[in-house]
């Protein structure tokens, strides 16, 4: 049985409750507890705070968890990312007084900045810098007299906004959530088994299955227009020079090709939701 560690609150917990429910696991967090078995799959969950999983998981502790990209970043964990997760988007940037004459990021790199992940902003600016290290309301640090600039996590920048804050140029770092693993136990089965069933369900989200008719003449256009993975199945009908064909689409595509297909000839076209694959 392996031990897998999962945000217990944030902007990662819904998603990841979801993605693991949809991959079969019993993965819900129970009423004022942190762990969660899942005898059935060869789990246990835990639920802990999205920044201390890559601890847990650098140090063997956990054999896997998902968690932010820049709390892994900033914890400097040896855990291994194994899958980048389609969810959790966020940018770090830095932010100063509207009235400050700074234009640059280069600008700020004699400056005291008020963060709660100074490693990342150490390796940004390859050099050590002067920090006042917060935990959270790190906009608020620069009208209290304690740090010149900041650099947080920015979402829509109302908060910023409301601080009297403007942000300073390009995102310092750029995250979203993924799958992490112990780099000792990646060769587990149970570590194998959940990749392979996370993967399946981000293809899963990001494919549709479509099937059509279509006379002899356009089967080589249409399986131009739905190459699939690997190639579209084709199927001959019975008693007419008409073909099946069937294929994965880009779920973003499948309209504009259900589209064409019709425009070109094709007929009976469907358009089927894919809830797992392996691929």
């Amino acid at each position: 049985m392996i031990k897998v560690a999962l945000p217990n609150k944030g902007m990662l917990f819904e998603p990841t409750q979801e993605l693991l429910k949809a991959c079969g696991y019993k993965a819900s967090k129970p009423y004022k507890t942190l762990t969660q078995l899942d005898t059935k799959n060869g789990i246990e969950f835990f639920f802990l705070r999205p920044s201390d999983i890559p601890m847990y998981v650098g140090r063997g502790i956990i054999d896997a968890g998902i968690t932010g990209i820049d709390f892994n970043a900033e914890a400097k964990s040896p855990a291994v990312k194994v899958l980048d997760l389609p969810y959790g988007a966020s940018k770090m940037c830095a932010a100063v007084p509207n009235e400050s004459p700074v234009q640059s990021l280069d600008e700020l790199k004699n400056s005291t900045i008020a963060t709660s992940f100074p490693n990342i902003v150490e390796g940004f600016y390859k050099k050590p810098m002067d920090f006042v290290v917060l935990e959270g309301a790190v906009e608020i640090s620069v009208s209290l007299g304690v740090a010149d600039a900041i650099v947080d996590v920015v979402e829509t920048g109302t908060t910023l906004k409301q601080a009297g804050l403007r942000i300073v140029g390009e995102p310092l770092f750029r995250s979203n959530a993924a799958l992490f693993c112990n780099p000792q136990k990646t060769e587990l089965e149970e570590v194998h088994t959940l990749i392979r069933r996370i993967e399946g369900k981000l293809v899963a989200q990001s494919y549709m299955m479509i099937e059509y008719d279509c006379p002899s003449e356009l089967l080589q256009k249409a399986c131009e227009l739905t190459p699939g993975l690997d190639a579209p199945t084709v199927t001959k009908l019975h008693g007419r020079e008409w073909y099946s064909v069937k294929a994965m689409v880009p779920q973003d595509e499948a309209n504009a090709i259900m589209d064409k297909l019709w425009d070109a000839g094709a007929r009976s076209i469907l358009l089927f939701g894919i809830k797992s694959a392996r691929i």
